[in-house]
């Protein structure tokens, strides 16, 4: 195991941050898998997972395993751990610009990278694989931050971009295990999600947020889009995993975690041995489109009907809304069978506050599919 650390560029005199990354195994041989957990800085299940994981590869490395490359980033935010106001973790969003941290991420423009390999491209889809992500490598150490935050995302970028693989580990507010990934990552993408037992996965090419695993497969459309007849060979597989609710830390669901992780990285050759057999799918992957946003009508204390991770039918009622001063009680209820796969973790609502979503197989919603 090698040890990186990156200074991130200081936005204020006296402080310092760093970007510590763990690289297993060999650069070059086999594929390159990059790992990162909470982005989201307060979301701490995957970093237990992200832990749990460098013991793993640490071993396996000791045990002459490892057929690939693996660069894991158990601490994605150091900004965002550092954001606590009156005793409350804020983690999701930079305090000095409101910017969440994983959204809008500045990946160089296909059309640029087209013309930067220009004569280069060749009739060869691995060739010119190799020759895009150096290419945007390239781009990338020529892109200067002006303050720490364009600088974590910026060293996080260019860590990953030439990968195979990328995970980005999250966890939701209160969730059962689920994961977001584009249909062309999904069948290299679905033993991990028999591994994991993921409830619920919810695909789309484009969600409108220029996520951290979705931009990179767009990059490819795109340049490949730009190409014609030019072969490319396939985007990389990329993947957030939800790590259930927030308050879901413990050892043991972080080591299964890590060890369906490792089963994923086996079965794909970049570990050595014998994956275990695939254990069924519990959930069918759905359009994120197809997803149901729970919005409160009205204000009040939050009383849920349905069980987190429930499978509900069309008119299931899903939580109630109950106004002490009124005595009025707004019931909510599900407009299409699927999983309730995530749900607002504080007990009261204001008016127009996201509640939760039950993922559902017709896609009826356009425009940006994420939350802010």
């Amino acid at each position: 195991m090698q040890t990186q650390r990156k200074s991130l560029v200081s936005t204020t005199l006296g402080t310092q941050r760093e970007l510590v990354s763990f690289h297993f195994g060999t650069p070059g041989e086999g594929e390159k898998v990059y790992v990162q957990a909470s982005l989201h800085a307060d979301e701490t299940p995957a970093m237990l997972t992200a832990w749990q994981l460098k013991q793993r590869l640490k071993q396996l490395e000791a045990d002459g395993r490892l057929r690939g490359e693996v660069v894991l980033v158990p601490v994605a935010n150091p900004v965002g751990l550092s954001q606590h106001v009156l005793g409350q973790f804020l983690g999701r969003f930079e305090a000095n610009s409101g910017h969440n941290f994983n959204r809008s991420f500045p990946m160089p423009t296909a059309a640029a990278l087209v013309t930067r390999i220009g004569s280069k491209w060749t009739r060869d889809a691995r060739e010119n694989t190799r020759l895009l992500r150096r290419a945007v490598r390239d781009m990338l150490a020529e892109s200067t931050a002006k303050n720490e935050f364009e600088s974590l995302r910026l060293t996080l970028l260019t860590l990953a971009a030439d990968a195979d693989v990328i995970l980005d580990l999250h966890c939701s507010l209160e969730a059962t295990m689920h994961l977001y990934t584009s249909p062309a990552s999904w069948p290299e993408v679905e033993p991990l999600a028999r591994y994991i037992g993921a409830n619920g996965v919810l695909l789309a090419t484009d969600s409108g947020g220029q996520s951290f695993d979705e931009i990179h497969t767009l990059l490819w459309n795109e340049v490949r889009a730009l190409l014609g007849e030019m072969p490319l060979a396939a985007p990389n597989v990329a993947v957030t995993i939800e790590h259930r609710g927030q308050r879901d830390v413990s050892y043991e669901t972080a080591r299964e975690d890590a060890d369906a992780i490792v089963e994923f990285l086996v079965r794909r050759g970049v570990i050595e041995g014998q994956a275990r057999e695939l254990p069924p799918l519990l959930h069918p992957a759905t359009p994120l489109a197809g997803s149901e946003q729970f919005v409160a009508p009205v204000s009040g204390v939050v009383v849920y009907r349905a069980a987190v991770g429930a499978r509900l039918k069309a008119g299931d009622p899903v939580f109630d809304i109950v106004d002490p001063l009124t005595d009025e009680v707004t019931t909510l209820y599900a407009k299409n069978d699927g999983v309730f796969y995530m749900r607002r973790a504080i007990r009261f609502a204001y008016a127009g506050a996201p509640m939760g979503r039950v993922s559902g197989e017709k896609a009826f919603r356009t425009g940006v599919l994420i939350g802010a």
